[in-house]
């Protein structure tokens, strides 16, 4: 049996208890103005809605508590084929009133949060070095690896794809990590506030930090995320009008601070202001992250035509546990189980080059700028690291990029595992910009790993046990 794969990060992550409240670098609390609440609106009232990059029809019904059919008819210029949504276009969305709204402040925009547009030139290590605070002198273990604390920040930023920027703002507010030289008594274990000892010191917390954000992220963006809880049991749910980016760092939050602090955090006075005296007001300059009508390029199956391999992992998580359903697994027919040694290779999907190598992945760059933070971007995983790609080299859809394996995270079957990104956004494999791979299209499966590829009416279902219902050949592109 070939099992599916789950990328490098720990288990488990359980909520925090009440008694985790974590203090400004200050320990100060402001005055803060709550936004004026929104009204109890009757079922089926249409509220005005701009767009924000991003958003798509199924998020937006799931936002307003609404359906896709009832926001068509009111929106009649929606084209029937539309994906996302061109950032600004005004809507009316029928809105069906559920209490226990958050904050409809918007903390920090979309495009500041995902390693992308924004972070390209950013050195991070000269950045920390420039600061007297205590992160520049710390130390955190990353791929059995001891680093230094802004090669962590890093790391963790590539492989979960979050701004360092977010990272290291996050770092200050909570702990001071760039402004106070003295480390916090938390540094060894709960830096950040998650109380289990599977997650000590700066690299784990941060972890922990990162995969918290994306499962907030994505989960808004896909309409999952219907509500959290606070440590003393409260629930809410984010503001229908929310950005991604704004509900991922109130749910993180919610973890993380009591009910003032975590008041304070999410307000214009809390992490924000933390933010802009870093990097500058993140809501100046585009805002556009995810442009209307994405359409993923041409791509093909990432195995040799005529040979068969078997659709191991319907869409799971691109990097870490949870959100973002961004990845499915293949796996060579060939293979009967187990961590067996496989000469048939995993192919380019399409033309590009290797933008970054090591540890059992190679990042395919598809827009020719060389960068893994802009445009179209393949992530592969599990692929032998004796045979990684070098950095820089150019390849051509259908060239060998490596061989599948058990390398990289875990895993307990040969396979490799495919995950897109536009501008460092996680592209959902099941979402409105489906993986598509020479017209075989990735469906969501009640639960992540399970999951489909449709063709002309043809469905191949995901199963690590590689039977005929999952075998699929590829026929490459004319």
């Amino acid at each position: 049996m070939i099992s599916a794969c789950v990328p490098e990060a720990r288990q488990p992550l359980e909520l925090v208890s009440e008694d985790n409240s974590i203090p400004t670098p200050n320990d100060l609390l402001l005055e803060v103005t709550p936004n004026p609440t929104r009204p109890s609106y009757p079922p089926g009232t249409l509220v005005e809605y701009i767009a924000q990059s991003g958003d798509t029809l199924p998020a937006l019904a799931a936002h307003f508590n609404s359906t896709v059919a009832e926001i068509r008819e009111v929106n009649p210029i929606i084209p029937a084929d539309a994906t996302t949504m061109p950032p600004g276009l005004p809507m009316q969305i029928p809105v069906y009133f559920e209490a226990i709204w958050s904050s409809s402040f918007q903390i920090i925009p979309d495009i500041a949060f995902v390693f992308g547009p924004r972070d390209t030139g950013f050195d991070v290590v000269s950045f920390v070095n420039e600061h007297p605070g205590w992160l520049k002198n710390s130390k955190g273990t990353m791929d059995l690896l001891i680093r230094p604390g802004a090669e962590v920040v890093l790391n963790i930023s590539q492989n979960f794809s979050i701004s360092p920027k977010l990272l290291l703002a996050i770092l200050e507010y909570q702990t001071g990590a760039l402004s106070n030289p003295e480390p916090p008594e938390t540094i060894s274990d709960f830096l950040l506030g998650y109380k289990n000892r599977s997650y000590l010191g700066l690299s784990q917390q941060l972890v922990w930090v990162a995969n918290r954000l994306n499962n907030g992220y994505y989960g808004w963006r896909e309409g999952s995320l219907k509500t959290y809880s606070h440590q003393d049991g409260r629930l809410e749910r984010p503001d229908p009008w929310q950005n991604a980016a704004s509900a991922a760092l109130q749910y993180y939050l919610s973890q993380v601070l009591d009910r003032d602090t975590y008041t304070h955090a999410i307000s214009s006075a809390g992490l924000l202001e933390t933010y802009t005296q870093l990097f500058g007001n993140p809501w100046e300059g585009d805002l556009t992250l995810i442009p209307g009508s994405l359409r993923q390029p041409d791509m093909i199956l990432p195995f040799a035509p005529g040979i068969a391999w078997a659709y191991t992992g319907g869409p799971h998580t691109g990097w870490g546990q949870g959100a973002p359903f961004a990845a499915i697994d293949f796996a060579p027919g060939s293979i009967v189980g187990g961590c067996s040694i496989s000469d048939e290779p995993a192919l380019a999907v399409a033309d590009g080059v290797i933008v970054r190598s090591g540890n059992a992945s190679a990042v395919l760059d598809l827009d020719g700028d060389g960068d893994e933070r802009t445009g179209w971007v393949v992530f592969y995983l599990h692929l032998r690291n004796t045979d990684l790609p070098r950095v820089g080299k150019q390849l051509k859809q259908g060239d060998i990029i490596g061989y599948p394996s058990c390398d990289g995270g875990r895993s307990t079957g040969t396979h490799i595992h495919i995950a897109r990104k536009y501008n460092g956004e996680w592209i959902l494999a099941g979402g409105a910009v489906p993986f598509n791979l020479e017209g075989w299209v990735a469906r969501n499966g009640s639960i992540d790993y399970l999951g489909f590829l449709e063709k002309n009416g043809r469905v191949l279902r995901a199963c690590v046990c590689s039977d005929k219902d999952s075998q699929i050949k590829s026929e490459g592109l004319p």
